[in-house]
C-alpha cells in the first residue's frame, strides 16, 4: 500500500504547512491519551481540500487504497503530509453528509480516542461539500488479505488468536470511552502496522454517511437485529465480531447460519481450517466456537460485550512474547520487498551510483514538458529560462552541484514550466551538499508531480536516511523497488 512515514511526533502536525502553529479552535478538547507505544500523535486537526489534495497527489488514482478502487462509494487514498507524515484519506460521496454541523462534530468525538490497537483519526476536512476524514496509515493489507488471500503461508494460529484479542481490546477501549458503536465490523476494517500488530479501522467508528447504511456487506451477515430496526446497536457489534472469530476458525467468510449449522451437528473439523493442522488443540478449537456461538446469538441482550471477551481471549494466546511479524512469517518488521540494484545502492547512501543512472536517463519521464519547453522558445524570458536550464545541466553532468542548484532554482523560479526531473536532480545536489532537508523537499515536489516516479522515492529515502529515520526511509526504498520493479516489467 504504498511507502510508509506514519511514527512522527506531535511536531509533525501540529503546525500548518506553513510552520505557523495550529490555529487553537481547530482542536476540540485535549487528548489525554496523545500518547500511542511511546509515539506521541498530533492532536485531531482540521485541514483544507488544498492540504489533501496537495498530500494526494490531487487524488491520484495511483494512491487509492480502497477495497473496490474508485468505485468505492467512499474512496480512501493515501497520501503523505508536507511534514512527510504518511495518511490515509476518505473522501465521502457528496451526498455522504450535506451538512457540515454533524459531520465536525462525529469526527472531533473520534478524533478524541488515542489507542495502541486502533488506526487513529488524525483530522477531517469540512470545506463547501467536501467532507473527508484524515487517518494514520497502516502499510501492511488487511485481515481479509492475510486470511483469505495469502500467498506465502497461511495465517498461524498464534497470530489469529492476537487479532481476536486485540480487536476485542480495540473495541473495549472504544466503548469506555462512550464510542460503542462501531459500523460493519468485517476483516477489511482490520489493518496491520508497520511492526503487523493488527489494529481496528477508526473509519467505522463513523457511519458511511449521517443516514446512510452501516452495514455493507452481504445480509447473511448481518445482525438479525439491524435486518429488523435498521439500526446499530452495541450488541450488534458483538455479533460482528462473531462473524470474525468464524473468519479466523475457518480461514474463509462463512455465513453465521451455516456456521451455526455445523456447530450443532458438532461437525467442528468442516468448520475449522486445514491449514491449522497440527496447531489448532481440540480445546482451543472448541473455546473460540463456545464464544463465537455467544456473539451469534439471536436474542442481543444474551450476547457478551467486549470486556468479556477480552477476559476469554487472553487464555488463548500463545506465543505471546513473538513480535507480530514474527508470527506472521516476515523476517523483518518494515523491510518485506526485496530491493533492486539501485535500491541496494540508495540503501548504502551511494550517491555517485544514483547520479549516474539520472545522468543516463534524461528528462524522459517528463511526461511532455520538454516538448512545451521547445515552443515556448520564442519568448526572450522562456530564452533564459532554458538557458537557467542547461546551466544547470552542464554542472550536474560535471558534478559541479553548487553551480547545478543555482542554475536549477533559477528555472524553478520562474515557475513557467514544471519538470520533475529538475527537481529531482536538484534534489541530489543538495544530497551532494549535505543539504538533506532541502533535498528531500525536492524529492517529495518531484513525486507530487510524477506519482509513481521512483527516482522520487529513492531521493526521499536517501534523504531521510541523512536525517535519521531509518524507518521511514525503508519504507521510500520499499515503495521505489516496487515502483521499478513494475517499470521495468511493462
Amino acid at each position: 500500500m504504498g511507502c510508509d512515514f506514519s511514527k512522527y511526533t506531535a511536531c509533525c502536525m501540529d503546525t500548518e504547512e506553513d510552520g505557523h502553529p495550529a490555529p487553537e479552535d481547530q482542536v476540540d478538547g485535549e487528548n489525554e491519551d496523545n500518547a500511542v507505544e511511546g509515539i506521541e500523535l498530533p492532536r485531531f486537526h482540521e485541514f483544507t481540500i488544498d492540504q489533501l489534495r496537495r498530500a494526494t497527489s490531487g487524488f491520484a488514482v495511483e494512491n487509492i487504497v480502497s477495497e473496490h478502487g474508485e468505485k468505492a462509494p467512499n474512496v480512501v487514498y493515501k497520501g503523505r503530509l508536507d511534514n512527510q507524515m504518511r495518511i490515509a484519506v476518505k473522501r465521502f460521496n457528496r451526498n455522504a453528509w450535506p451538512e457540515a454541523q454533524p459531520f465536525l462534530e462525529e469526527a472531533r468525538a473520534v478524533g478524541q480516542l488515542r489507542n495502541q490497537r486502533l488506526v487513529n483519526l488524525l483530522g477531517c476536512c469540512c470545506e463547501g461539500d467536501e467532507r473527508l476524514l484524515v487517518a494514520e496509515y497502516m502499510p501492511n493489507d488487511t485481515l481479509a488479505k492475510h486470511l483469505f488471500h495469502w500467498e506465502n503461508q497461511p495465517m498461524r494460529w498464534a497470530m489469529r488468536m492476537r487479532v481476536a484479542l486485540f480487536l476485542a481490546q480495540a473495541l473495549e477501549y472504544c466503548t469506555s470511552k462512550g464510542r460503542a458503536l462501531y459500523h460493519d465490523l468485517n476483516a477489511y476494517r482490520v489493518l496491520y502496522d508497520d511492526d503487523y500488530n493488527p489494529r481496528l479501522s477508526c473509519f467505522g467508528l463513523m457511519k458511511n454517511s449521517r443516514d446512510g447504511k452501516s452495514y455493507s456487506t452481504n445480509l447473511a451477515f448481518t445482525p438479525p437485529e439491524y435486518l429488523r430496526t435498521g439500526r446499530v446497536t452495541p450488541e450488534s457489534v458483538t455479533y460482528s465480531f462473531g462473524t470474525l472469530l468464524l473468519d479466523l476458525l475457518s480461514g474463509k467468510h462463512i455465513p453465521p447460519s451455516h456456521a451455526l449449522d455445523l456447530i450443532r451437528d458438532k461437525n467442528l473439523q468442516t468448520l475449522s481450517d486445514s491449514c491449522l493442522e497440527g496447531e489448532l488443540t481440540n480445546d482451543d478449537g472448541i473455546e473460540l466456537v463456545r464464544l463465537a456461538s455467544l456473539c451469534l446469538q439471536s436474542e442481543p441482550r444474551e450476547r457478551p460485550n467486549p470486556k468479556s471477551l477480552v477476559a476469554a481471549l487472553i487464555p488463548l494466546q500463545k506465543d505471546s512474547e513473538a513480535p507480530s511479524h514474527v508470527l506472521m512469517g516476515i523476517p523483518d518488521g518494515a523491510a518485506t520487498f526485496p530491493l533492486t540494484p539501485l535500491g541496494e545502492a540508495c540503501l548504502r547512501m551511494d550517491l555517485t551510483a544514483l547520479h549516474e543512472v539520472m545522468e543516463k536517463m534524461g528528462y524522459k519521464d517528463d511526461e511532455g514538458a520538454a516538448t512545451e519547453l521547445s515552443f515556448q522558445m520564442w519568448t526572450n524570458q522562456m530564452q533564459e529560462t532554458l538557458d537557467s536550464k542547461k546551466k544547470g545541466d552542464a554542472a550536474f553532468r560535471l558534478k559541479d552541484f553548487k553551480t547545478a542548484i543555482d542554475g536549477y532554482t533559477q528555472f524553478i523560479d520562474v515557475g513557467t514550466m514544471v519538470s520533475p526531473t529538475v527537481y529531482a536532480r536538484r534534489s541530489l545536489c543538495y544530497l551532494m551538499s549535505n543539504m538533506a532537508d532541502e533535498a528531500l523537499n525536492d524529492a517529495m515536489q518531484a513525486q507530487v508531480i510524477s506519482p509513481v516516479w521512483y527516482i522520487a522515492f529513492y531521493l526521499q529515502a536517501v534523504a531521510l536516511l541523512a536525517m535519521g529515520k531509518e524507518n521511514d526511509a525503508q519504507m521510500a526504498l520499499k515503495e521505489g523497488s516496487l515502483l521499478e520493479s513494475k517499470r521495468s516489467t511493462n
